[in-house]
């Protein structure tokens, strides 16, 4: 009787130089489902020279170091970085302003629309315009009489 267990593809050249060149020389960087079938296939000519060529590369990119930046160079940044951060703060400090004169201005308008609303409309039948109208009252000829008494 044969066993039960699901035995993966065996690997090819293709299959082997693809997972090479994403994972690298080293087969402990490959997946574990990939490892057995790799190790088999490592063993053979084509195998070898894949895993001398992934290697290769894998050296050179394990000797590469980036340097550190020049100390001009970090004081610029932070000089940029400084002059970011005033520019932010203004512009912070000018949206809030903007705001609150938003505000006030949407407070003014609601407060129209109230006394709009509230005060009862005087129709033009009830107050007429005369050359004896103030805006305390009528100075009807009272007002000439106490003139004259002075």
């Amino acid at each position: 009787m044969a066993e039960d267990i699901e035995v993966g593809p065996a690997m090819d050249a293709k299959r082997f130089a693809a997972l090479a060149e994403a994972y690298g020389g080293d087969l402990r960087r490959w997946p574990h489902a990939e490892r057995e079938a790799a190790a088999a296939f490592a063993s053979s000519e084509a195998g070898q020279a894949i895993s001398r060529h992934a290697g290769a590369l894998d050296a050179l990119l394990d000797g590469y170091s980036v340097q550190h930046p020049s100390k001009a160079l970090h004081d610029a940044i932070l000089r940029v970085a400084d002059r970011h951060l005033a520019q932010r703060r203004r512009q912070r400090f000018w949206w809030l302003g903007l705001g609150l004169a938003g505000v006030g201005l949407a407070g003014a308008v609601a407060g129209l629309a109230l006394v709009t609303v509230v005060t009862p409309e005087a129709s033009p039948d009830h107050y007429v315009l005369d050359a004896n109208a103030t805006a305390f009252g009528d100075a009807g000829s009272d007002a000439e009489n106490s003139e004259e008494s002075l």
